[in-house]
Parts: structure tokens; C-alpha cells; sequence
């Protein structure tokens, strides 16, 4: 995804600006997307300037209890980080407004309540307030969910939801919907806070107090966030400067629906969607200070891949196919190219230190010790490795100092096969290279959504001979017309607790095919021990 850094003007001097910042204001840093010249989605960030006074936050259905189980657990988890954001929000002059939707009769008596109840009739009130907001338009209507939560997103293991449902039975709950009351995590000050569900009560709420800024914290991000009569949709059509606090949030998804992301991805697509059609989003450390707010389980895996060969062009290829099908799965991927300047040097490979992965497109090339030590110490530690095309021959050079390391064995050692050369069918000089599925390998997780019948790959192919017992062939190739040549094509091993996968594939045609990318995909997925997607064309085809 490209960046584009914009400053907003916001036609006050600098020391101006210090002034208001000083007198109970909020400087925050803002975030939402806008169309490029290429017509991609683009990230625009913004630095917007709010009187605390005329702001206030709404804390979204953060109930005690949920029938989903795993939605519980990330409310708990969120909620103390959430209650200190309203602490310093409150102590600069917000208002804060608790929305725990169908719970407000558990507050009839609190203060809180009656200020909503008690609150100043508006002049007039927007159309529909009161009121479910599907879509803010048709274009974002048009355009869709980024998932699929129709089955209401529920995440949890089936044999565990049950065993959760039974509990909330036992103990008086309604198990489809159980809340009652705001989670206890989350203060409510008598004194300056309001608790209403109400769209006409949250709106007599702001008018009074000439509010004209809103950031909305809590859940569910893809529902009641967007959708409630107080949510962002609501909000943002009818006038209010709207952000969603885009730490403060979790989204109701489950991995195993489109489009087959794990559950923290599923939930920034949908901030992805809100930045593009709803409204900016800002972070809690724009008050708090530090880091944002990451859910424990929000670990992204780091992909490092190394890439040194100017035959097969994989240094745009490659790049191109981590951005479309890891990153936009939430795969961390940093590209370690080779130095320019010298031929065997790949600078910045120390980052293969917090890597889980490393992938290799290298051609002869004798790195420098160190370097060569930090891919042993990986894989010393039991860590994954991928290959293409000519990473069978990555390290087999000479080298040019005493400084640089020879690892010819590394096709027979780590990938568990000796390269032996090629047949010299370069395209388009015929025949064509012919693969399919060995044996009895269609099942393999690797092969899940890639073609049943034979494909014609778009690259010449490799001999590649002693395979060791540890490999398992999953593609073979031959030439059309010669069905005596068969070559392994596609393989995983294991060494020493590592994971490997390599194909001989990996030509610029090659990854024009989507069968190849699948491929490739369900390679990274697998060594990374990661689900891979079911066999759906739209987890390639994907905008």
C-alpha cells in the first residue's frame, strides 16, 4: 500500500497552535485513504487540532457478557486500555457518552442515566436518527464488506461455543444474548458522564454542549460501530467531525469465511473499508502517548526475503506477489536486495534476526560469513525457509575473499535435492514445460485451490536429481511430447525442525498464472504453520 504524508493546514500559526493546545485541546494524528493517479487505494494522514470541549467520545456496546466467547476475552482485554483513554479524554473537558445498547434499564438510577434522559430537547433532529444505518451510501453500499460476517462472525471453536453457551444458560444468561450491563472494567463518573443507547437522547446530548467533534471507541467494529444510531455512519452524515479510535476496536469475524484472513487482519480490513468510505481514524496514544493498542494474539508473521538474481526479474515479481497476496493478509514482509554495488553483499539481512520465515530468490552469490551465519543461526533454530527457481544454486560460487562463503550443499542440505542444470526449453522455444500433481499429493494442504489437471508453466525446466527421504514431491514436470523426462517441480522437506518448500518455478510468466501464485500463497502458509485458505478463486483474484 503507498503512503502519501499530508500535513493538514490548519490556518493558525505555530504558536498559535501551541496556544490552543494548551488551553484543553487535542492535536491528533489522523488517518484515511484516498484514491492515487493510479486509482489505488492510498493512506493520507492528517494532523486535526479539537477543543476538548467540544468533543465528545462514545464508548460503543462494551458489554459484560457476549455469545461469543472469544469476543468476550478481547472486550477484557481492550477494556482497561479503553478506561485510561477516558480518563485523560474526561480530565481534558470530553464528554463521554457509555452506549451499551438494550442494557440502559441496569442504569435507571444512575446519575449518568437521567443526565441523558433529563438532557436539553435539540432544535431540530437529523432524519432517521433514531435509526439503524445500514450504508452511508450508495457508493459504500456498491462496494461492500471487506468480509464476509454473515454467519455473524463468531469465532470460537465449535466444542468450546458450546461448552460457552451452556455456561451462560447455568448462570441465568439468555446464551444469544447475554450482555445486561457495560463491562466493570470501564468507569462511569456520575458526575460528567451520560449512558444512553438512544438516538434522539445522544443527539440532545451533543446540541447542548455544542459538540461538533465525536470519536467512537468499542464493538463491533463492522456492526454496531458503523451501524448503531449514535455509530460512525450516523455521526459523519449528520455533521459531526467523526474518528473511530482505531485501537479501541475489534471486529465480529470468523477466518474460516471469506476472505480467509485471521481474525486482527479481518478487523483492520474492516478500519481499512471505514478509512475509505466512513470517516478518519486516529489511536489512543494520541492521548495516552507510547504504543497503540495491540491485542496479544495480534502477532504478525515476519517474512524476510532475500533476493539477489537478475535472470527471472523476482525483485518486482516477488514484491508485487508479497503486497498483493502476504501483506494484504497481514503478513509482515521486508526485502533484503542485493547490494548494487557489489554482486555477494545483501545488507540488511540482520533482519532475518526476529524473521519466521526467510525466502529465497538468489542465484549464485557468495555472501559474506556473517550474513551466511544469521541464515544458518535461522534455521538452527528450527525456522522456515522458501525457495524459488534459482534458489537452488543460491550460495554455489566461487567466492571472491576469504570473508565470503561457498554453500554449494544447499540444495542437497536444506531444500533435500541436487540440482543438476535445465533442459534449455527457454520460452518460446519449445517444447513447453508440462506440470502436474504427483501421485497422491492432491490432498496436501500445499495444493489446496491449485489446478487438478496438468498446467503449462512458463519457464524452462530444472533437473533435479537425488532426492533425499525426507522430501515429499508434490509437482513434477516433463516437456510436451516427451513423457519419458520427469522432474520433481515442487517439493517440501524438513530439516532439523524447519519447514522447507521450494519450487523450480518462478519465471515472470510463471507468476501470471494464478495457479502459480496459489501455489506460491499456500508454500508461505504452510512453512509458517499458518491455515490455508479453501479452495475459493477469489483468495488470487482479489482487488
Amino acid at each position: 500500500m503507498k503512503r502519501l504524508s499530508l500535513l493538514i493546514a490548519l490556518g493558525i500559526s505555530s504558536l498559535t497552535l501551541a496556544e490552543h493546545a494548551s488551553a484543553e485541546s487535542f492535536t491528533l494524528n489522523t488517518r484515511h485513504r484516498v484514491r492515487d493517479a493510479a486509482g489505488l487505494w492510498a493512506v493520507s494522514e492528517q494532523k486535526v487540532l479539537w477543543e476538548a470541549d467540544k468533543t465528545a467520545v462514545i464508548v460503543c456496546d462494551m458489554w459484560d457478557l457476549h455469545h461469543c466467547k472469544n469476543a468476550v476475552g478481547r472486550v477484557g482485554e481492550v477494556a482497561p486500555r479503553m478506561n485510561e483513554f477516558l480518563k485523560k479524554a474526561r480530565s481534558k473537558g470530553a464528554f463521554i457518552i457509555h452506549a451499551p445498547s438494550s442494557c440502559t434499564g441496569f442504569y435507571e438510577n444512575h446519575p449518568a442515566r437521567k443526565r441523558a434522559i433529563n438532557a436539553p430537547k435539540a432544535a431540530s433532529f437529523p432524519k432517521a436518527i433514531e435509526n439503524w444505518c445500514h450504508w452511508i451510501d450508495k457508493v459504500e453500499e456498491n462496494q461492500g464488506y471487506p468480509i464476509d460476517h454473515s454467519d455473524g462472525g463468531e469465532d470460537d471453536d465449535p466444542v468450546e461455543h458450546a461448552a460457552w453457551a451452556k455456561h451462560l444458560a447455568e448462570i441465568g444468561r439468555n446464551p444469544r444474548s447475554p450482555w445486561k450491563r457495560q463491562v466493570d472494567l470501564i468507569d462511569i463518573d456520575g458526575d460528567r458522564d451520560a449512558i444512553s443507547d438512544n438516538g434522539f437522547e445522544i443527539w440532545n446530548l451533543l446540541e447542548a454542549r455544542g459538540i461538533k467533534n465525536v470519536m467512537l471507541v468499542g464493538v463491533h467494529t463492522n456492526m454496531c460501530v458503523l451501524g448503531r444510531p449514535f455509530g460512525l455512519r450516523n455521526m459523519t452524515r449528520n455533521g459531526k467531525n467523526v474518528l473511530l479510535v482505531r485501537d479501541l476496536t475489534d471486529a465480529m469475524y470468523n477466518p474460516a469465511r471469506w476472505p480467509y484472513v485471521n481474525h486482527f487482519r479481518g478487523t483492520e480490513l474492516v478500519i481499512e473499508h471505514i478509512e475509505e468510505r466512513v470517516c478518519p481514524t486516529t489511536t489512543s496514544d494520541q492521548l495516552l502517548g507510547g504504543k497503540p493498542f495491540r491485542f496479544k494474539g495480534d502477532t504478525p508473521p515476519h517474512v524476510v526475503f532475500m533476493i539477489g538474481e537478475k535472470e527471472y526479474s523476482t525483485a518486482s515479481t516477488l514484491t508485487d506477489f508479497a503486497k498483493r497476496q502476504l501483506e494484504y493478509r497481514g503478513v509482515r514482509c521486508t526485502f533484503v536486495h542485493v547490494d548494487a554495488n557489489d554482486s555477494n553483499n545483501f545488507a540488511g539481512l540482520e533482519a532475518l534476526k526476529d524473521a519466521d520465515l526467510l525466502f529465497v530468490s538468489v542465484r549464485r552469490r557468495t555472501p559474506p560469513k556473517t550474513q551466511l551465519d544469521l541464515i544458518r543461526s535461522h534455521l538452527a533454530q528450527g525456522k522456515p525457509v522458501v525457495g524459488i527457481r534459482t534458489a537452488s544454486h543460491a550460495f554455489d560460487r566461487e567466492p571472491p575473499s576469504a570473508q565470503h562463503i561457498r554453500w554449494a550443499e544447499f540444495d542437497d542440505v536444506i531444500l533435500g535435492v541436487d540440482y543438476n542444470g535445465h533442459y534449455g526449453n527457454k520460452p518460446p522455444k519449445a517444447p513447453a514445460t508440462i506440470v502436474s500433481i504427483n501421485g497422491n499429493s492432491a490432498k496436501h494442504p500445499i495444493l489446496t485451490g491449485v489446478a487438478p489437471g496438468s498446467f503449462e508453466a512458463k519457464s524452462h525446466l530444472y533437473k533435479n536429481k537425488k532426492l533425499t527421504d525426507t522430501v515429499n514431491v508434490l509437482l513434477t514436470g516433463t516437456l510436451k511430447g516427451r513423457d519419458e523426462i520427469n522432474e520433481p517441480v515442487a517439493w517440501t522437506n524438513t530439516v532439523n525442525g524447519s519447514r522447507v518448500f521450494y519450487t523450480s518455478l518462478g519465471g515472470p510468466g510463471d507468476f501470471e498464472l494464478p495457479t502459480f501464485q496459489r501455489l506460491l500463497l499456500n508454500g508461505v502458509l504452510w512453512a509458517l504453520d499458518k491455515p490455508i485458505p479453501p479452495a475459493d478463486p477469489r483468495v488470487i483474484a482479489h482487488n
